[in-house]
């Protein structure tokens, strides 16, 4: 399946003129490993959103009363899912 995409998007991008220049090494480097500790970063957040819901759930229960967490949950999972699809689509658009 991978090696469809990467050969679609290589027959799209035929005819669109490519950068002949590369940033540095360095900067290169750098940029990964701020872009590695976002990447963690947006992980722990979703995590905690979800621990956090859930126990929010679990106490409205306790005492009774109804809210929307449902949606609060499907916020925090919708925010998981572009965290966990951000790089392997930039990687797509870009390879």
């Amino acid at each position: 399946m991978s090696s469809l995409l990467l050969e679609t998007s290589r027959f799209l991008a035929a005819g669109v003129p490519q950068p002949e220049r590369q940033a540095p090494g360095d900067l290169t480097e750098k940029v990964n490993t701020v872009l590695g500790i976002a990447a963690w970063a947006g992980t722990a957040a979703g995590v905690a959103g979800v621990l956090i819901t859930g126990a929010m759930m679990a106490i409205s229960v306790k005492r009774g009363e109804s809210s929307e967490h449902m949606s609060r949950l499907g916020m925090v999972l919708g925010g998981c899912v572009l965290v966990a699809t951000a790089g392997p689509l930039v990687q797509f658009v870009f390879a």
